[in-house]
């Protein structure tokens, strides 16, 4: 079992940034591949990125490419998301999710969520 916490978000102007943070309860956690997501106002939940568990790849939207970062720290148990150059539009509540096998960007296969840490970037 993994037990995942969100923290970071805020009220940032557009231009802004802000690093999100995802602590891990549990063992083991360099076993687990963790994503981002987020899901704003009224729209489906979208994949922002992922990282596996070594840390050694990474993919992101395209949505997002360029601007946000996703790294860990498998000794603090913790995945970031350094979000750079915010925008309007990446206003949304932000989730970070674990798989032990997936990697990829549909929420489904991933067995652990947190609650989400809520990101408002205003024009």
């Amino acid at each position: 079992q993994v037990q995942l916490v969100e923290s970071g978000g805020g009220l940032v102007q557009a231009g802004g940034s802000l690093r999100l943070s995802c602590a891990a309860s549990g063992r083991s956690f360099s076993r687990y591949n963790v994503a981002w997501f987020r899901r704003a106002p009224g729209k489906e939940r979208e994949f922002v990125a992922a990282i596996t568990g070594s840390g050694g790849s990474t993919k992101y939207a395209d949505s997002v490419t360029g601007r946000f970062t996703i790294s860990r720290d498998n000794a603090k148990n913790t995945v970031y998301l350094q979000m750079n150059n915010l925008e309007p539009e990446d206003t949304a509540l932000y989730y970070c999710a674990a798989s032990n096998s997936y990697w990829g960007p549909t929420p489904g296969p991933y067995s652990f969520w947190g609650q989400g840490t809520q990101v408002a970037v205003s024009s």
